[in-house]
């Protein structure tokens, strides 16, 4: 008889070996098919079973991938928060209640902010339905139709389009609530297992979202085309040009809900971050004792982690559903002004379908290799596997688009390329889309480059609060410029390449490329924020220790892949509003009775009008970062006044606030009450500011296309989209990197990093040279390198195994240089105090009977002014074979129970006025977590939140949106003075 852990295993194996066999054996039987049988996925339009060829290639992907997410999530489901054997049951039933409480935090949020959603998705979809009715007659210039089934078509892939990002969006934050709770649970066990199941836990639940958003978009896309095909067929010819300018709609409703979703999400997340960030690192509870953004007794706590899913999950899910919706729609309207694809056939029409459906595939088959092939076995596992599943679907992706490049399309395409119709092959076509993916890879890399702290940038950043915030600041915002240099060259490579051989299709194909592996890349965005709330549910219920540094290691790991998944969104949306520029002048350029020259494909940028709308569109996503950030400001200010009231007012939480974890549990096995903040009125506090706060600026991005067109003529809008683009992508890299870097400038502080590296000056003449210190602290930093003063040996059991040097560290009390015997008796020279060495282990003969005999290891105290003889000289022998053997307190055992044994020195210590000693003799100033240091990073990081998780990510949107409105509203700008606008301020000439 099998046991339950044998049972869950085999399913673990069976399971996905089963899956992985049918998605492949799919993949090789539909390509082989349609080598075989070229025409079997290019029947003219005239053919009846068109569309179900085409089928192959979207719907099947997306069921299996529906199937797949339905999966990923019984997995998930299979571990139980309740209470297990020899489990503090305390323990636990703090766990639910947070779990329980930020699962109706989020879930009221979404409610209240969806509802505000569906209020304006039914006025806009009014004024949609009566603008895009209204239409420049053809026959007759200047004068103008109501054409309302067009009106009709657009309102309802309009509707279509924003419930599918609200369902998107739900969808994600569900899952991300289900999964945090049980992500922690799973960090519980012990070795390989605690790493293994802590990972598969939040990185199936990401895929949860992956893949059923991908699938739910694309094959909701792909039926609405199907449906209004047949409406707008009439004697067996169909207007696919109309077809598509309606299905726009459709990116329309996705981006508008995602606007909402990015601003009043990302408004909520960073106003309950910096609020958290700032009373409790910052400021903290009285008598110098600061808290975590994550103590269970910091109120803003729940409002944080209610905010990692609201902001960084529903909202970004929205977001990347909207760069779906608008990009394939782009390559389909362009595609359609092309009489080579729509002879070809539907499935040419519908190929930009196709590259999803296929990246679908990808990404499934490449997930098991994280989960199952090469699962996560300790820490360095994790980042390792999230880079290898980028690098997998990349590499997947540009072997299966060949193919399909060949079977989809016409041997040769007339597409428009410098203003001429040009023969252009199916592999110019597949090197776009493979410039654009590998692009994105490269973007994403140097972003996380810019970004994370195992590189010198960031390292750069941290190490410039030695003189305070402000230099903090000033480093970070430069290094937010710089990292926008590389990234935007590789866009302009990309533009460049795809206009010169494609055209705008060229364009709207690279775009695709880079979101074809949007699966993959939407389940590692999510995997981080459930990561972040599993590391919050773990502080928050007191959880041991280990458990936290599992959950931490996932959250760094997956802060790093969430830096190179922004640089994915912000190449990608450069590339979708580029795609959808091109749109845009596609359908103003068409003139059926041609007695309106139109713009002819060209915008002259010397236009008066055309200049003027540039230079004012650059400074749209300033006005609209401006609005964001303030409402961030005056969010987070609200939520630190109403911590601040709390502590003050509620009886005996300052208190238990300021206890440490053990003291908590001194208390409660005597029976004393620890009281607990009221969680609720901050999580008021967020979703009010925030859904009050969202309204404005997207207004502003909605309303400023629509009245620049209808005022001053497609030209306007031509010169108004290019700023906003050009500006948009360049502050948008800025300020995410930026903020990305004072964050991980922050943990590289929390980690120690920042150790070692500031010098404590002592005034007395002794002091090393600023150069020789930094070279010293080249060589020895971090936590390792601090000395911990008076430290005592304890006893320990012996070491089992053989002793090697480097094993167990033992403190020698007593020994002094002063104390050495002749060098006759010690193999060990002497070397002048203060100075930096690191020789290999020296053999030493310590005098005083009963001494162990051992080996000094190579890094050792030698003088300073720091402290008694006895404590600047103690000697570390590491692998000594003795009985009895003791291991060195760590620095950071010693200062956190300094703070309860002689407060006073920690303040001192902790504000930079007390120095502490480093292994080589050095004396630098602590720069560890809840130090002055500290606080300069965490400075740094609160200003960043709002620049990489509110601002910046929004202005992906800002312009997409702006330039998905102007194609969607194109017929009603050009029914208005012939596309002169009211002011009649373009230079577009009837005939």
């Amino acid at each position: 008889q099998t046991t339950w852990h044998e049972q869950e295993h085999r399913w673990e194996t069976m399971v996905p070996r089963a899956m992985l066999f049918a998605m492949v054996a799919l993949a090789l039987t539909t390509g082989i098919a349609a080598a075989n049988d070229k025409h079997l996925v290019k029947d003219t339009v005239t053919v009846g079973n068109g569309e179900y060829d085409a089928s192959l290639f979207i719907v099947i992907p997306c069921v299996f991938s529906m199937l797949f997410a339905v999966y990923l999530y019984w997995r998930v489901s299979l571990i139980s928060i309740e209470k297990r054997d020899g489990a503090d049951q305390v323990c636990f039933d703090e766990l639910k209640m947070c779990h329980e409480t930020v699962k109706t935090g989020a879930g009221a949020f979404l409610w209240a902010e969806y509802t505000v959603c569906a209020v304006f998705t039914v006025v806009f979809g009014a004024i949609i339905l009566v603008m895009t009715a209204r239409l420049p007659d053809p026959n007759m210039p200047g004068e103008v139709i109501w054409d309302w089934k067009f009106g009709g078509l657009t309102l309802a892939s309009f509707i279509v389009g924003s419930f599918t990002s609200i369902v998107s969006g739900y969808i994600g934050m569900t899952v991300a609530v289900y999964a945090n709770a049980r992500t922690t649970i799973s960090a519980k066990k012990d070795g390989e297992a605690g790493w293994r199941e802590s990972f598969n836990c939040a990185f199936r639940a990401g895929g949860v979202m992956g893949f059923s958003l991908c699938s739910i978009s694309l094959v909701i896309l792909y039926l609405l085309c199907i449906i209004y095909k047949e409406i707008l067929t009439d004697k067996g010819e169909t207007d696919y040009k109309k077809l598509f300018e309606c299905v726009a709609g459709y990116g329309l409703g996705g981006s508008s809900i995602a606007m909402f979703g990015r601003v009043g999400g990302g408004i909520f997340t960073k106003a309950a971050d910096v609020g958290a960030d700032l009373s409790g690192k910052v400021i903290g509870v009285g008598e110098g004792k600061k808290l975590d953004e994550d103590s269970p007794y910091n109120p803003a706590c729940i409002a944080d982690n209610v905010g990692d899913n609201v902001g960084d999950v529903a909202g970004m899910g929205s977001d990347l559903f909207g760069s779906f919706g608008e990009a394939s729609c782009a390559a389909m309207l362009i595609g359609s002004a092309s009489p080579s694809i729509i002879s070809e056939g539907w499935a040419a029409l519908v190929f930009p379908l196709f590259i999803s459906g296929v990246g679908i595939i990808a990404c499934l088959i490449c997930s098991f290799v994280a989960t199952n092939l090469q699962p996560v076995r300790k820490e360095s596992d994790i980042e390792r596997n999230l880079k290898i599943q980028l690098g997998l679907t990349s590499l997947a992706m540009t072997v299966l688009l060949a193919p399909l490049c060949h079977v989809a399309l016409p041997d040769v395409l007339r597409l428009t390329v410098k203003g001429q119709l040009t023969d252009v092959s199916p592999m110019v076509c597949y090197l776009c889309i493979v410039a654009g993916l590998w692009g994105g890879c490269l973007i994403g890399f140097i972003t996380e480059y810019y970004t994370s702290h195992s590189y010198k940038p960031v390292r750069e950043v941290a190490r410039a609060t030695e003189t305070g915030a402000a230099t903090n600041i000033i480093y970070g915002l430069a290094l937010g410029y710089q990292s926008a240099i590389l990234p935007v060259m590789i866009l302009s490579a990309i533009i460049f390449l795809a206009l010169t051989t494609a055209g705008m299709y060229g364009v709207a194909l690279s775009a695709l490329g880079m979101l074809s592996t949007l699966a993959t890349c939407l389940t590692i965005d999510v995997y981080g924020p459930i990561s972040d709330n599993a590391g919050g549910i773990a502080e928050m219920t007191e959880m041991p220790s280990s458990v936290r540094d599992k959950t931490d290691a996932l959250d760094a790991a997956g802060n790093t892949t969430a830096a190179i998944g922004k640089g994915f969104a912000i190449g990608s949306a450069a590339l979708v509003s580029l795609a959808l520029f091109g749109a845009f002048v596609t359908r103003v350029s068409a003139d059926p009775s041609g007695k309106m020259s139109a713009l002819a494909g060209d915008v002259n940028l010397l236009s008066p009008i055309v200049f003027a709308s540039l230079i004012f569109g650059a400074m749209v996503p300033y006005w609209f970062s401006a609005m964001t950030m303030k409402s961030v400001g005056e969010a987070a200010n609200a939520m630190v006044k109403e911590v601040a009231r709390q502590w003050a007012e509620i009886p005996g939480l300052s208190d238990s606030a300021g206890l440490d974890f053990h003291e908590r549990q001194e208390w409660r096995a005597q029976g004393r009450q620890l009281v607990k903040p009221d969680y609720q009125t901050c999580i008021a506090i967020a979703t009010t500011a925030s859904l009050r706060e969202m309204v404005p600026p997207g207004a502003l991005v909605i309303l400023t296309p629509i009245i620049v067109g209808t005022l001053f003529g497609v030209e306007a809008v031509c010169g108004l989209l290019t700023g906003a683009v050009a500006s948009s992508v360049q502050l948008a890299i800025s300020m995410s990197n930026t903020g990305g870097a004072w964050d991980n400038s922050k943990k590289f502080c929390e980690k120690g990093g920042l150790n070692g590296w500031f010098m404590f000056r002592t005034g007395d003449g002794t002091d090393m040279s600023e150069e020789d210190f930094k070279k010293a602290a080249a060589q020895y930093n971090g936590d390792s390198c601090l000395v911990v003063p008076g430290s005592k040996p304890a006893t320990a059991s012996k070491p089992q195994g053989q002793s090697q040097a480097g094993g167990p560290m033992m403190m020698v009390p007593g020994w002094t240089p002063a104390s050495m015997p002749p060098h006759s008796a010690s193999t060990m020279p002497m070397m002048a105090p203060g100075q930096a060495f690191g020789y290999p282990s020296y053999s030493v003969q310590v005098p005083q009977s009963g001494r162990p005999k051992g080996y000094v290891s190579s890094q050792m105290v030698m003088g300073g002014r720091f402290g008694t003889e006895e404590e600047m000289c103690e000697v570390v022998v590491a692998g000594a074979d003795f009985g009895n053997a003791v291991e060195a307190p760590s620095f950071k055992d010693w200062i956190s129970k300094l703070a309860t044994t002689d407060p006073e020195r920690y303040r001192k210590i902790m504000e930079g006025d007390e120095g502490v000693k480093t292994v080589d003799g050095r004396t630098c100033v602590y720069a560890g977590k809840k130090s002055a240091v500290h606080a300069s990073c965490v400075v740094g990081d609160t200003v960043g939140d709002p620049f990489k998780d509110t601002s910046g990510p929004a202005l992906n949107i800002v312009m997409k949106l702006m330039a998905i409105i102007s194609v969607v509203f194109a017929d009603f700008f050009m029914s208005i003075n012939s596309g002169n606008g009211i002011f009649i301020s373009g230079e577009i000439m009837t005939m």
